[in-house]
């Protein structure tokens, strides 16, 4: 048994832990929970959970159904909020066959073998996530639009703007957590919230997002509000992004840092860029997985919708931070387009993908003088992603083809629908 797993086992007995959640994350991003007892903890170190993987969405035919989840002792955390006696923890798992070997369809897995691929390549990838997402003041009703909890806007701090003590709250659990935060604000939008979490290594940033959009809908609950990360549910005011900053160190050395060139950002840094924007389109179906999506991106505001990059447009989908003197480290480039409602795990694997993929092939950065447009529907990013070699590669062939059949079955539904904006425009007149 490792440190790690012996000191997971003496917290829960010094703390009096009853309940231990196993969290794992199904194809689509959504988290999954199994509670075990902590006596059968030590067995679930050693040989995983049993479940029946055809239950989770694109994990599995029942054919082939059998699968564990086993713990990874180093995400282990208490829940703060279950305050009362006895107490809860939790931790993720990395999903595994039967005969042991990593699950193919286990998302958290896909993220890890671009992260060794980077390895390889002597990088290690640290990302740190802007979060946007809505707060309203129900749970929205089916057909009626839902009603923000404050008409604040951008950096607003003023009474009637509520966000400032739902944020208070839903920052202290996350550094109870372990979870580390850099910034957080009121957004544009009325309801809208930002809070940034610091740098972290890819696979540890993707597992806190699970945890924050878990813990921010807690919160809500608990005031009494609904929190959204739905893109784009407001016509008329911007959508929530994520857009995340990204960089390679090698050792304790930025690879993207060099003080002689332009922006200060090193050839290494100029051709992950290039892999981003060669490859953006088809990484789209990934970093934006729902039909609400593209109302986002191709709906104004500082939304991405060509793929560009630049120092100070805020509108490029890939941007360049002013770096800032004697802070080496900091030099980094940030890519907007990835939405607040993707898969963490499988969207970074795809962006990292890329970027690195430029880096490989020696990518050369030019200007975005006539930028292409990122796919305007999901239908378009479908048919990016369906001829993407680097995608099938980097999800591997099942998660490739299961996004594939989910996303083609959202579009046709989506396709079909007959919407309010067509029953109030053409109903009085046709």
């Amino acid at each position: 048994m490792s440190k790690q797993e012996e000191f997971v086992l003496r917290t829960l007995e010094e703390r009096n832990i009853r309940f231990v959640r196993l969290w794992f994350t199904d194809v689509l991003g959504f988290l999954k929970s199994v509670a075990i007892a902590p006596a059968e903890l030590e067995n679930a170190f050693a040989e995983g959970i049993g479940f029946d993987g055809s239950a989770i969405e694109g994990f599995a035919r029942v054919t082939e159904s059998d699968m564990l989840a086993k713990p990874d002792p180093a995400t282990f955390s208490i829940l703060p909020w279950r305050t009362e006696a006895p107490g809860a923890a939790r931790m993720f798992c990395d999903i595994v066959m039967p005969d042991g070997t990593p699950s193919p369809a286990d998302p958290r897995n896909v993220l890890r073998r671009t992260l060794e691929k980077a390895a390889t390549m002597g990088y290690t990838c640290y990302t740190h996530p802007e979060i946007e997402f809505f707060l309203f003041k129900e749970k929205p009703e089916a057909g009626k639009a839902p009603i923000p909890v404050d008409q604040g806007g951008y950096f607003d701090h003023t009474p009637a703007v509520v966000g400032h003590d739902f944020r208070r709250q839903a920052i202290t659990l996350l550094e109870a957590m372990g979870i580390s935060v850099e910034f957080s604000h009121h957004e544009g939008a009325p309801g809208q919230q930002e809070i940034d979490l610091r740098y972290a290594d890819a696979l540890s940033t993707a597992d806190n997002i699970m945890t924050f959009r878990h813990v921010i809908k807690e919160v809500a609950m608990d005031q009494g509000f609904h929190a959204s990360f739905m893109p784009k549910p407001f016509t008329d005011h911007p959508g929530s992004g994520m857009h995340t900053h990204v960089s390679l160190f090698k050792g304790e050395e930025n690879a993207f840092y060099d003080s002689s060139a332009e922006l200060n950002l090193s050839a290494v840094g100029r051709s992950f860029i290039a892999g981003l924007l060669k490859h953006a389109p088809e990484i789209t179906a990934i970093t934006n997985q729902w039909v609400n999506s593209y109302k986002r991106l191709h709906g104004g505001g500082e939304a991405p919708a060509f793929v560009n990059w630049g120092p100070s447009d805020r509108g490029a989908l890939v941007r360049v931070p002013m770096y800032k003197p004697k802070k080496e480290n900091s030099t980094r480039i940030e890519f907007r387009s990835p939405d607040t409602a993707c898969n963490p795990y499988l969207a970074y694997a795809v962006m990292l993908a890329a970027g690195l993929k430029g880096v490989e092939e020696g990518y050369v950065l030019s200007d975005s003088k006539d930028p292409i447009s990122l796919p305007s529907n999901l239908n378009e990013a479908i048919a990016e992603m369906e001829k993407s070699e680097l995608v099938r590669q980097t999800l591997g062939e099942h998660v490739f083809e299961y996004v594939l059949r989910n996303k083609r079955a959202e579009w046709q539904d989506y396709r079909r629908q007959v919407s309010a904006y067509e029953l109030d425009r053409y109903l009085p007149v046709l």
